[in-house]
């Protein structure tokens, strides 16, 4: 884990959320800091294994924070709810590239694209580029 995860601004940030404080809700907010990519929901339930928080309640702890303002719900094009947590620093959705063999999300920084909105297009809000992984290319 490269992020510093702490337990009290953790439970700070749900609470000013307006969410309960629980042990599941806080295990999957955890995974997700700890994430540097969207994670499904398969993915979140086997980093949370060990506790004994069932599908169902992982699944509406991940729209919890969803609804809170707490984590991003996307589906990039395979028919797969991804979810990631929103950092301080982030005031809108940043580009994705989607391996189209094993369906590794991978973010991509900010800075390699100067969208904004023009009169061409209108407002662009998202951007997911799809393609083949370096290791599927091997």
């Amino acid at each position: 884990m490269s992020r510093e995860y702490s337990l009290e601004i953790a439970k700070n940030t749900l609470r000013e959320s307006g969410l309960k404080v629980t042990p599941s809700r806080l295990a999957v907010h955890r995974v997700l800091f700890c994430s540097d990519h969207p994670l499904t929901h398969s993915e979140v339930a086997v980093e949370i294994k060990d506790l004994s928080s069932d599908q169902s309640t992982i699944f509406r702890n991940l729209n919890d924070l969803v609804e809170a303002g707490l984590v991003n719900k996307r589906e990039l094009g395979d028919h797969v709810w991804r979810f990631e947590l929103i950092r301080n620093h982030e005031t809108h959705d940043h580009p994705h590239f989607l391996c189209e063999d094993c369906g590794q999300v991978t973010c991509i920084p900010e800075s390699t694209f100067s969208l904004k909105k023009s009169a061409k297009f209108g407002e662009v809000t998202q951007v997911l580029l799809k393609g083949h992984c370096s290791d599927c290319q091997k």
